[in-house]
């Protein structure tokens, strides 16, 4: 019924509305502006608390944005919600982990190092800023709205077939396999001044997304095969270190 696919595009503009917010709202929580909260702001409590609290909280992140990812869960999840709103409920329950981070944060203000020299201060706040737009750029290079759920609510309502998904390496995935996350990697690290919170949270996600990637290696070898296997020998990780392959 046409009301049906009318909610359920409603559903994943929510739901794309909500990411966009939380993306947002990650560049002022890191960036220590605009927003009402930041990674150092906020009610402080003891040491030890507070870094059991925000690892529990990364944890907790880290838990379902890859357990949601694997294609065993969505097998199971698809079989309870409709499959035409599983990315757009992940991308939901993503959004809605985020906002309880920067809600529930214990900022550790306490300066690790800090830099003084203002055009040191300046590449480095570029580098922040250049590692969020990587990883913008890098979603509309493999479907942007695919990726967070828009495009298959928005099918659905004209009651469309989409194409299944080819095998590409457009621009930034020539030079590393994945640069949606090197540019998260840039702009969680790219701080002038680093607190303890913020190298706590800089060196957990860290951590986190090293891990991530190699789980998620395994189901796209999985789905594309020898194709990816190819692409794995030709293209280093997240490093640059080697030219393009030749297309």
């Amino acid at each position: 019924m046409m009301a049906g696919r009318v909610g359920i595009f409603v559903y994943g503009v929510v739901a794309y509305v909500l990411f966009l917010a939380s993306f947002l709202y990650a560049i002022g929580f890191l960036d220590g502006q605009i927003v009402p909260k930041t990674i150092d702001s906020g009610e402080q409590a003891g040491v030890g608390f507070s870094v059991l609290i925000d690892v529990l909280l990364l944890g907790l992140f880290a838990v379902q944005h890859s357990v949601m990812a694997r294609p065993a869960f969505k097998k199971w999840w698809t079989t309870i919600v409709p499959e035409t709103i599983e990315r757009s409920t992940y991308v939901l329950a993503t959004s809605l982990v985020l906002f309880l981070i920067y809600w529930q944060w214990k900022p550790l203000p306490q300066v690790i190092w800090s830099v003084e020299n203002s055009v040191a201060v300046a590449v480095i706040y570029g580098l922040f800023w250049l590692g969020w737009l990587i990883a913008l750029v890098s979603t509309f290079l493999i479907d942007h709205f695919h990726l967070f759920g828009l495009k298959q609510t928005y099918y659905h309502l004209m009651n469309k077939k989409q194409a299944d998904h080819e095998f590409l390496i457009p621009l930034f995935y020539r030079y590393v396999r994945h640069p949606l996350m090197v540019g998260f990697i840039m702009a969680i690290w790219a701080g002038s001044t680093m607190s303890a919170g913020r190298l706590l949270f800089a060196g957990v996600v860290t951590v986190y997304i090293l891990i991530a990637i190699q789980i998620e290696e395994r189901d796209l070898v999985s789905h594309f095969g020898d194709q990816y296997r190819e692409y794995q020998r030709q293209t280093p990780m997240i490093i640059p270190w080697r030219r393009p392959p030749k297309v």
